[in-house]
């Protein structure tokens, strides 16, 4: 992608570095420890990490500085360093590589989510008259489709720096304890297959009466294709239940549709054609058909920033306003992503040895493309454009590189909410339709 959105360095400094962190237990168990599993004596540092015990108070002698949290920053930049504030342990920068990259994580899903924010934006741009829908237009289904609880948590809480809408729990708690948001996200009662399929073939149009009925105000989601997708929009919601459900808009509430297989774009606009023909659509200012207000389609299956776009355009070409349908991601919001995603690494590019300045850095014959960063790194905004420059040329009151972690104490404490205004979408965005068609 062509930018990355910052986010989760707070909760590493949070969950892992902040106060006192190393103990004299600590390291008699890690002494053991490693002399079992490099089966020698001489590998642990036994005598340094004593010393910050003894002298820190086991609180860390390092520095961040990073960008705040929620920035947008194109790819290549400098977004954070660590550097020792005790030049008797200047190892210990590198020690914390391994936790501190972790945040390739939560920075390339809040990437990710951000991009498709973006191409949905586009399209209700073009197809509808307002952007009231957005903030719902993906959501999150990706609890079970991650590796574990906490990938969920902090994938989810990703996501939720871009939009309002998710399943994944867990996320909300770690939002409440890293990012001060008492609720970051909403949802609303949905059906799952086997509270249709158990009530039989037959029976399925009991299930989604009876899901209407237990859910009688407000908004329901209800899966619709575990037998005939066409055959539960046209009869069953489309005749059957239909009362119902203009009843129910009525009422204020509304009614989500739910396919779940098949081909996302020819799924969508079909279903779409047969609710409009039972339920009657409007056109809106920029000439797109809208379903009444009370009834959507939320595409959950499939769903990536390649099949948004793909959809949106679908139904744009047929006349159909992208405010119709919603979307739920798993996978390919949350675990469909690596450290290569977006090319993140962790690399010493500074050293003082014997008094004297080296810039550190690699330059592989064999990949010109991994060549690092040297010196000491320092981000600006010159003429428009984002710059990593170094610090010895540059003015340190321009560095965006804000000072958020030093000596165990945490020196910045953003909010979700802060997070969220600078991750907004802005006009001076890249063309994110253009870069996609460039690089498909």
């Amino acid at each position: 992608f062509p930018y990355t959105v910052f986010f989760g360095l707070q909760y590493i400094l949070k969950r892992w570095l902040c106060g006192p962190v190393v103990t004299m237990e600590m390291i008699e168990e890690a002494k053991e420890l490693f002399s079992q599993h490099f089966q020698r004596e001489n590998i642990f540092n036994e005598e340094g990490w004593r010393y910050i015990v003894e002298h820190h108070g086991g609180k860390l002698p390092l520095r961040v500085c990073a960008v705040p949290e929620g920035s947008v920053i194109p790819t290549k930049n400098v977004l954070f360093t660590v550097e020792s504030t005790d030049p008797l342990v200047p190892w210990v920068t590198n020690f914390f590589e391994t936790i501190f990259v972790q945040v390739w994580y939560p920075m390339t899903v809040a990437t990710n989510s951000r991009i498709q924010k973006q191409i949905i934006h586009h399209y209700l741009t073009e197809t509808h008259d307002n952007l009231e829908p957005l903030p719902f237009q993906l959501h999150d289904f990706g609890y079970r489709g991650v590796s574990s609880v906490e990938t969920a948590s902090i994938g989810g809480a990703a996501h939720l720096v871009n939009f309002k809408g998710t399943d994944t729990v867990a996320s909300l708690l770690f939002l409440r304890k890293y990012y001060h948001s008492s609720m970051a996200g909403f949802s609303i009662p949905a059906s799952e297959h086997s509270t249709i399929t158990t009530w039989g073939r037959q029976g399925e149009a009991d299930a989604f009466r009876n899901m209407m009925e237990s859910f009688p105000n407000g908004t329901v989601a209800c899966v619709s294709d575990s037998y005939d997708i066409w055959k539960s929009c046209e009869e069953v919601w489309g005749d059957q239940l239909k009362d119902m459900v203009i009843e129910r808009g009525k009422r204020g509430g509304a009614l989500v549709i739910r396919p779940d297989s098949g081909d996302p774009p020819a799924v969508v606009l079909r279903c779409l054609e047969i609710l409009g023909k039972a339920f009657g659509t409007e056109t809106n200012s920029k000439g797109y058909k809208c379903l009444p207000s009370y009834l959507k389609i939320i595409q959950g299956d499939g769903i990536s920033y390649i099949t948004i776009g793909s959809i949106l355009e679908n139904l744009k070409a047929h006349g159909w306003s992208a405010s119709n349908v919603v979307f739920g991601s798993g996978g390919s919001l949350l675990q469909k992503v690596d450290r290569d995603t977006q090319k993140c690494a962790f690399k010493c590019s500074y050293a003082v040895i014997n008094g004297n300045a080296v810039d550190v850095y690699k330059q592989p014959i064999t990949d010109p493309g991994k060549t690092s960063k040297k010196g000491r790194l320092a981000l600006h905004f010159i003429n428009g454009s984002y710059v990593t420059v170094s610090q010895e040329s540059a003015d340190p009151e321009q560095d965006l590189l804000v000072p958020v972690f030093e000596n165990g104490e945490l020196l910045k404490d953003y909010t979700l909410e802060e997070v969220r205004q600078r991750a907004e979408l802005k006009p001076g965005d890249i063309d994110i339709m253009g870069f996609l068609a460039s690089s498909a």
